[in-house]
């Protein structure tokens, strides 16, 4: 199948020229550019895609210059998040639990997609065990269902930084969780799923299989991985949820987070009002957000 994309790397952006917020394509000969440097120095520069979302964005041949860069995708290009539970080898082994037969699937909603560079609001029952989760991202670019390993990749647009923000006595406590932890009430508050810089096509990074992935809290380098220890990589997590419902154009798959999260350190270091969280993947750069509390 020919590639989804008519880019390489998408952004989505605040135009220094006029205001207006565009899709681009950002103007970069680095095969690991960070994008998100070069738009804080005000020098990041894309040629301008135009189209009705991002997958069918097309170049315009025109130059512009970024003002602000925002989260390549919104609420309303996302109809839902899935996201993977344990799924890092290394991670799992030292939990003490087996490697799983079969990928854990929990979801976000889209109202869950924030920007980068955002803050995230933490309502008053998240505050008191916030954490973080970096995750590569899998953006589907054409609905599937009911697809193979082999044919997997043929709908998936690209990749992009994600954080998996958590509200870890939600999910585990059992007189908040219930009888059995669960993850997705405690993980699905308002833009508890910030994405970013880019969305980086599969032209340029395969199926994500071999990415550095580094996550830091306030400069402090917590997690360090690569997605060569995923336990179930993009092709199995894409043909595995497709079994039996349609994965939407648009819709995100959240690839699981390795240890270093802030609920496994001894003591715990969970969020505070005003923490910074960089998630940085290779080949796609840096989502930045910092927790804002209500």
């Amino acid at each position: 199948m020919a590639p989804l994309t008519a880019w390489d790397r998408l952004v989505r952006y605040e135009s220094a020229k006029d205001g207006k917020i565009r899709y681009g394509e950002p103007v970069v000969s680095d095969s690991n550019p960070d994008i998100d440097q070069l738009a804080q120095d005000g020098k990041l520069e894309v040629t301008i895609l135009e189209g009705s979302n991002p997958i069918q964005a097309k170049p315009t041949g025109e130059k512009d210059t970024v003002k602000q860069l925002l989260g390549p995708l919104t609420p309303q290009d996302v109809p839902i998040i899935r996201c993977t539970g344990l799924n890092y080898k290394t991670h799992i082994l030292e939990t003490g639990f087996d490697l799983p037969k079969n990928p854990t699937l929990f979801i976000k909603p889209s109202p869950a997609i924030a920007d980068t560079r955002a803050p995230v609001p933490i309502p008053k029952l998240g505050q008191p065990m916030c954490d973080y989760e970096g995750e590569l991202t899998v953006v589907i670019g054409k609905d599937c269902k009911n697809v193979s390993e082999d044919e997997a990749l043929d709908y998936v647009a690209g990749y992009t930084s994600g954080n998996d923000v958590s509200c870890r006595d939600w999910q585990m406590e059992k007189d908040k969780a219930g009888m059995m932890p669960q993850w997705s009430f405690s993980k699905s508050f308002d833009k508890y799923a910030p994405l970013g810089p880019c969305i980086a096509s599969t032209k340029l990074l395969g199926d994500g299989g071999n990415l550095r992935m580094k996550v830091f809290v306030n400069g402090e380098e917590r997690q360090n991985t690569n997605t060569s220890d995923l336990c179930f990589g993009v092709r199995k997590l894409v043909s595995f949820f497709s079994q039996g419902q349609t994965l939407q154009a648009g819709s995100c798959i959240m690839t699981g987070t390795p240890g270093g999260v802030g609920i496994g350190m001894k003591p715990p270091k969970y969020l505070k009002d005003g923490d910074e969280v960089v998630v940085d993947i290779e080949g796609i750069g840096k989502v930045v957000n910092t927790m804002k509390f209500e």
